[in-house]
């Protein structure tokens, strides 16, 4: 039985919602492993400058990513969708090794096979330092509550 990760193609607005909230969700555990299985075996990824494919890549990228950036909270919110596209913008914050904390923003644009698996991911990112009084992002790790407002309620 191929893998299947719903809601699967042609997506609506609530659809895509859904994919974009499960996707945020999943990058909040920091789980390498559980969240490379969101992407088909041969996905292909533009991360900032860096490109790869497949799941072995994207796990190996996150490993790194997640080592280097401490304390990591991200928000997603859906920006437009077509039947196998869905585009979010993105944010995120973190803190460096030397205890500098930053607010990264930036664009994803999602292609999806008929299973729901993404099988092409681009990423533009944009980091910008912030002290930590600045902070927005003061969740306990892990998926963001509920009832924690969103980007556009954050003037974001």
């Amino acid at each position: 039985m191929p893998e299947q990760r719903p809601p699967f193609p042609p997506f609506d607005e609530a659809a895509a919602t859904v994919k974009v909230r499960m996707a945020e969700n999943a990058w909040n555990t920091r789980d390498p492993a559980r969240v490379a299985l969101a992407y088909t075996p041969d996905s292909v990824w533009r991360n900032r400058a860096e490109f790869f494919e497949g799941r072995a890549a994207i796990e190996a990228f996150l490993t790194r990513k997640w080592g280097a950036e401490g304390e990591y909270r991200l928000i997603k919110e859906l920006f437009a969708f077509g039947p196998d596209r869905i585009a979010v913008r993105f944010a995120y914050e973190w803190r460096s090794d030397k205890g500098s904390w930053f607010r990264s923003h930036g664009n994803e644009l999602w292609r999806f096979d008929g299973n729901g698996l993404m099988r092409r991911r681009e990423a533009s990112i944009n980091d910008l330092p912030i002290l930590e009084t600045e902070r927005l992002f003061r969740w306990a790790l892990g998926p963001r509550p509920e009832d924690h407002p969103g980007l556009t309620d954050l003037g974001l």
